[in-house]
């Protein structure tokens, strides 16, 4: 029996729902209802993947549903859906159109299913990915008083006091949930052996990038976005840029690789030695970055806290 592929466009409401065996577009709610109702189906069809964008969030639901269920489930960047249909010469969108499109791309560009993860490890990204909000939310508040008039001032202070006192308890949350779980706990206190990432990082690295340790050096950089890729044409040679990956691991990486070249010797060591050649500070950094999550997976990978070398010599 031919396997088929399923592509599911994303809305806040509801989830148009194409399969690569016909032209037709099914529709379910985007709700508790909907959504056990369209796994169902997909469960009794001879299903190889399902593909989903990344849709901010609305995705979460059915992807945990359906990979709890077992069915192979990839969540890609709606970028690459997106030029593919191009590539079709689908200028037209609409989610009927783009839910047979995400099919296409699934049948053809074969994207890696996600891995399966627990109800706790739902939990936990979700904490994480709350803190990150909350702690936007109090640097646009604490900019925005600079400005405020002397009356609203007093209120934005109110604002920023208690998001500071709720981030503080989801912290403590997260700490918690991490301590409860024995291997979440050593992932996070060994990567927390390395000088320059802190609690934040890991926590981070523990509920966003649970393939820590999984992976090969290249795959992992990949995985983050750290790994750089050629962009050469014509005469123009050199170029490197890095391009999608996990923004939330990539934006803790870029804070604690800065610590690093400050704070960890072999970071520090290495970022000179780039400046020395001449890179600019930006791909230096860059560099610093991919270094770090290496070392990282590297130390998970074997269940070695960190250990720098006494010399400089590993450049």
């Amino acid at each position: 029996m031919t396997k088929l592929v399923v592509g599911i466009d994303i809305g806040k409401d509801k989830l148009d729902v194409a399969i690569t065996s016909e032209t037709s577009v099914r529709v379910w709610g985007n709700d508790e209802e909907g959504r056990a109702a369209l796994s169902d189906w997909i469960e009794g069809q001879p299903v190889e993947l399902v593909v989903v964008e990344a849709s901010g969030g609305y995705e979460a639901a059915i992807v945990s549903e359906l990979v709890q269920r077992g069915v192979a489930v990839a969540v890609v960047n709606p970028t690459r859906t997106r030029a593919f249909a191009r590539a079709e010469g689908l200028l037209a969108k609409t989610d009927k159109i783009d839910a047979g499109s995400i099919a296409r791309f699934g049948a053809v560009m074969q994207p890696k299913p996600q891995a399966r993860r627990e109800q706790n490890q739902l939990e936990l990204n979700q904490m994480v990915a709350r803190r990150r909000q909350l702690v936007a939310m109090s640097t646009a508040e604490k900019n925005r008083v600079q400005t405020a008039a002397p009356a609203i001032q007093a209120h934005i202070a109110t604002h920023i006091a208690w998001l500071q006192a709720d981030i503080e308890a989801l912290e403590q949350q997260i700490s918690q949930a991490i301590a409860a779980h024995p291997e979440w706990a050593e992932t996070a206190r060994r990567v927390e052996t390395v000088p320059g990432i802190g609690s934040i990082t890991a926590a981070t690295l523990v509920a966003d990038l649970p393939e820590l340790g999984q992976l090969n050096r290249q795959e992992i950089a990949a995985l983050v976005g750290v790994a750089p890729f050629n962009h050469d044409s014509g005469k123009r040679r050199g170029q490197r840029r890095i391009f999608g990956g996990r923004t939330s691991v990539r934006s803790v990486l870029y804070m604690a690789t800065l610590s690093a070249t400050k704070h960890n010797p072999v970071i520090k060591c290495f970022y000179q030695h780039l400046l020395k050649q001449g890179k600019v500070k930006k791909v230096a950094l860059t560099a610093c970055m991919r270094k770090l999550l290496v070392i990282l997976n590297t130390m998970v990978k074997s269940g070695q806290d960190w250990n720098p070398p006494k010399t400089s010599s590993t450049i």
